[in-house]
C-alpha cells in the first residue's frame, strides 16, 4: 500500500512538473526569441541562423527555472493532497511522516543530478554550438538594412551610406569606409550600386567611382568603372567569442588548476579559431572560479527546497494559521532559490572560501531536517 501511495504521490509531482515547466519555458523562449530578432533586424544574419540561436536557447532557459518549478510542483502537490485530505490516508495506513520525507529526498535526487548534467555538460555545449552558428554566418539580411541617409554600421569595420535608393533597389552616390585596422583603411565612392547574389553569397556591385587607399596616413587613389565587395569576407558585430558560461568544464578545470608554467595562453574551442583566453590575472581566475563552482553549486539546493516544501506536512489544513504557514513556506522556498543565485557572486580562486560556500546548502539541509524530524514527533502526540 505504502508503495501504491508514493507512486501515486511521485506521478502526479512530476506531471505536474512537466507541464508547468514546459509551459513557464515556452513563455520564457517566446520572449526571447522576440527580443533576439535583433540578429536579423540589426545585424543582419539569416532567419536560419535566428532560429537555430532561438532553439538551443531552450536548455538554458530549462535550467534556469528547474529549481523553482521543482518546488512548485512538489509545494502544489502537498497542498493539494493535504486539501483533498489524501494526506490523512498517509497517516492512516502507518506512514510516518519522516518517511514521506526521506521519499521526497530521494525523489530530489533525480532532479539534482539532471540539472548537475545541464550545468556541467548540455547548457555550455549548446551556447556554444549557438555561438557557432552566429561566428559562420554570412550576414544575409545586410542588403534589407541598408537605408537612404543612415550610415549603416552593422557589419563589423565596414559602414555604407547612400544617398538614395530606387524602386529597383538601385543605390546612388555610395560611400563605404573600410577599416582593416587602426593603420589602414579605404574609402570607396560610386555613383551607382546594387547588391547581387552568387554562389549563396552576396555581393555588392559599384560602378563609376573612386578607391582611396589609406596606409599609414599615405593615400592612393584608384579610378574604377565597376568594381564589387563580397560580403562573405565581413562579418556583423555580433559577438564571436565564447562567454564563460559557454566554455567546457574541462577547459575552466584545466585553467584553473593546471601549474601557471604550464597554462596555455589560448585554448582554441574550435577550427575557426575563436578561442577562450586563459590567463594567469587573478580577476579571471575568479570569474572562471565563479564560473566553474557555480555550476556544481546550484543543484545541491534541490534537495534543501524539498525539504523546506515538506514542511508543508507537519500542520494540517485545520491547524491554526495554516493558510499564513503554507504562504511562510512558499516565500522561504523563493528567498532560498534566490540566495542560491546570489552567493554564486561570492566563489573565487581560494578554494577554502568556495569549498564553505558549497557547503552552506548541504548545512542547512541538515538543519531543516532535523526540525522537520523533531516537529514531526511533536505534531503526532
Amino acid at each position: 500500500m505504502k508503495k501504491i501511495i508514493f507512486k501515486n504521490f511521485l506521478r502526479e509531482t512530476t506531471l505536474f512538473f512537466l507541464l508547468s515547466c514546459s509551459s513557464v519555458a515556452l513563455i520564457v523562449w517566446v520572449i526571447q526569441a522576440v527580443n533576439y530578432l535583433g540578429f536579423v533586424t540589426e545585424d543582419g544574419h539569416g532567419f536560419k541562423i535566428y532560429f537555430l540561436y532561438t532553439l538551443l536557447s531552450l536548455p538554458k532557459i530549462f535550467n534556469e527555472i528547474l529549481p523553482f518549478m521543482f518546488f512548485f510542483a512538489v509545494f502544489f502537490t502537498i497542498v493539494k493532497y493535504e486539501d483533498q485530505n489524501q494526506t490523512l490516508i498517509f497517516w492512516s495506513n502507518g506512514i510516518k511522516k519522516s518517511e514521506f520525507l526521506n521519499v521526497i529526498i530521494k525523489y530530489s535526487l533525480i532532479f539534482l543530478i539532471i540539472q548537475s548534467i545541464m550545468n556541467i555538460f548540455l547548457v555550455p555545449f549548446t551556447q556554444d554550438k549557438a555561438r557557432s552558428f552566429i561566428r559562420q554566418s554570412n550576414v544575409d539580411f545586410l542588403p534589407s538594412l541598408v537605408k537612404p541617409k543612415k550610415f549603416m554600421d552593422t557589419v563589423e569595420k565596414l559602414t555604407i551610406y547612400v544617398d538614395k535608393k530606387n524602386e529597383l533597389d538601385q543605390f546612388k552616390n555610395i560611400v563605404i569606409k573600410d577599416t582593416y585596422n587602426k593603420t589602414n583603411s579605404r574609402i570607396i565612392y560610386a555613383k551607382t550600386g546594387f547588391f547581387s547574389q552568387f554562389n549563396d553569397q552576396n555581393f555588392l556591385i559599384l560602378n563609376e567611382g573612386k578607391i582611396l587607399n589609406i596606409n599609414k596616413g599615405k593615400t592612393t587613389v584608384i579610378n574604377f568603372n565597376k568594381t564589387q565587395l563580397n560580403l562573405a569576407d565581413y562579418s556583423s558585430k555580433t559577438t564571436k567569442y565564447p562567454k564563460l558560461q559557454e566554455v567546457s568544464v574541462f577547459l575552466l578545470t584545466e585553467c584553473l588548476f593546471k601549474p601557471k608554467d604550464q597554462r596555455t595562453q589560448i585554448m582554441l574551442i574550435d577550427k575557426n579559431e575563436f578561442g577562450f583566453q586563459c590567463s594567469h590575472e587573478r580577476k579571471q581566475l575568479d570569474n572562471l572560479s565563479q564560473e566553474l563552482f557555480s555550476r556544481i553549486f546550484k543543484p545541491l539546493y534541490i534537495p534543501l527546497l524539498a525539504i523546506i516544501s515538506a514542511l508543508l506536512l507537519i500542520k494540517s489544513k485545520n491547524s491554526v494559521g495554516y493558510s499564513r504557514y503554507k504562504v511562510i513556506i512558499f516565500i522561504t522556498g523563493v528567498i532560498l532559490i534566490s540566495f542560491s543565485e546570489i552567493l554564486t557572486k561570492f566563489f573565487s580562486y581560494n578554494f577554502n572560501k568556495s569549498f564553505l560556500l558549497m557547503v552552506v546548502p548541504i548545512f542547512v539541509s541538515i538543519i531543516f531536517y532535523f526540525i522537520f524530524y523533531k516537529q514531526s514527533l511533536t505534531s503526532s502526540k
